[in-house]
């Protein structure tokens, strides 16, 4: 998972700085989340989906499909 974020974070052409600030943490909380230092809590894993366009699922190594999931119902 920790691998995915970096790989996002790079690919989007962003820092860590960039990204705690969207996370409204510190630049060391961050890379601590990146380096698997700290788990990252729900309301974190769900925002950085939103903000990568993704599933949770993603992130968390369970799927390959980047897409994220359709909303339910459709």
């Amino acid at each position: 998972m920790y691998r995915r974020l970096r790989d996002l974070r790079e690919d989007a052409d962003l820092l860590q700085r960039d990204v705690a600030r969207y996370l409204n943490c510190t630049q060391v909380c961050y890379s601590q989340y990146e380096l698997g230092k700290r788990d990252l809590p729900t309301d974190v894993l769900i925002r950085l989906a939103v903000f990568y366009r993704t599933s949770t699922d993603y992130l968390l190594g369970l799927t390959d499909e980047k897409n994220p999931y359709p909303p339910a119902g459709k």
